[in-house]
């Protein structure tokens, strides 16, 4: 039982997934739960980290800090996946063990899988043949760390648990087209598409004055706004999306991962999770809804709670990334817990969200 006042570092408290579970914790009576911005804290420095640690002591620790992107990020940015995750990790597991953390939360991702990895992916699939090339760097790092919480706890004795989440949405997502997952893009893109069908400039100059592409804001030229729409896909009436649509993809709410977390927190412990084989190894647990859907099918859901009538056309020259990703929750229904949000319902949810954000 963690008692109310212990005090909780979420590192990434202002993410998407952190922000969630900072507010599920304060939502269940904690009142110590305190975060640090990244010009208040820079996780990838070593010496603040660890004078962090010793100014505050906090007992709980929940990593959900990470650099992240979808696949084109993952592709142009592939040192930076990589170094800056494994900096992150080494620096926060490292000073929790040295400050003698209770408990350590670690989030991974369910990118951590073989690319032909057999459906629904159970833990047991890690490392059992090769990533998938576009998001590979990311992913190395995402499986050191959930190495690192198995391997201080058999070491030390330690109570680091690891979770791999599916892909993720909700409030306070990333909509930057360049660097952005799956979902909060094509929502993006299917309301810029909208409002170019309708004639509506004054729409996309305030989207783009809020979130610029590529340097072009909202008060940049029509035939440069049109350019920069066209490059990312979207023209009059017709919306050109990345891939064939074929893809399967699991997704979910954020809001419901951040419940999940709290509850592995609350109620779940590393003897939980290691099973009886003398040679420990997959203590992780995925957190995820257990229910997929093609790319093509997700786009027809957004475009429908976006009121969208345009085409949707695909572009086959682009990577599709892993063709299908679902996760075996076997184990997290097991200990007792199940998502609540279905993904029309979240798509209704975000796409309110982004409209009024």
């Amino acid at each position: 039982m963690i008692a109310k006042d212990a005090k909780i570092y979420v590192a990434g408290h202002r993410g998407l997934v952190g922000s969630a579970i900072s507010e599920s914790l304060r939502e269940r009576g904690y009142t110590n739960v305190i975060g640090r911005t990244h010009k208040e804290l820079d996780l990838l420095d070593g010496v603040a980290v660890r004078e962090f640690f010793d100014r505050e002591k906090p007992e709980y620790v929940v990593l959900a800090a990470a650099h992240v992107g979808g696949i084109m990020a993952n592709l142009k940015y592939r040192a930076d996946f990589i170094w800056q995750n494994l900096q992150i990790q080494q620096n926060v597991i490292g000073e929790s063990y040295r400050h003698g953390v209770k408990k350590l939360l670690f989030l991974g991702s369910t990118c951590i899988y073989p690319r032909e990895a057999p459906q629904p992916i159970t833990e047991d699939a890690l490392l059992t043949s090769p990533l998938e090339y576009t998001n590979e760097p990311y992913a190395i790092a995402k499986i050191a760390g959930l190495k690192m919480c198995e391997s201080f706890n058999l070491q030390y004795g330690t109570d680091y648990i690891a979770v791999m989440p599916t892909n993720l949405y909700g409030p306070g997502d990333n909509f930057n087209l360049e660097t952005s997952h799956v979902l909060p893009a094509m929502i993006r893109k299917v309301h810029l598409a909208k409002a170019l069908m309708e004639g509506d400039m004054a729409e996309i100059r305030r989207d783009l004055d809020r979130r610029p592409v590529e340097g072009t804001d909202g008060n940049a030229s029509a035939s440069a706004i049109v350019a920069i729409l066209e490059k990312y896909g979207i023209m009059p009436g017709v919306l050109r999306l990345w891939g064939t649509g074929t893809p399967v993809r699991e997704f979910l709410w954020s809001r419901d991962m951040a419940d999940a977390s709290v509850y592995v927190l609350e109620n779940i412990d590393f003897d939980d999770v290691r099973g009886t084989d003398p040679e420990v190894r997959n203590c992780h647990i995925n957190i995820g809804s257990g229910v997929e859907h093609t790319i093509a099918e997700t786009a027809a859901l957004v475009a429908k709670s976006a009121g969208y009538n345009g085409r949707i056309e695909w572009d086959s020259t682009k990577p599709d990334g892993t063709m299908r990703k679902l996760c075996d929750v076997t184990k997290i229904h097991n200990l007792g817990w199940r998502h609540t949000v279905e993904l029309e319902e979240g798509i209704d949810r975000l796409t309110r969200w982004y409209l009024e954000s």
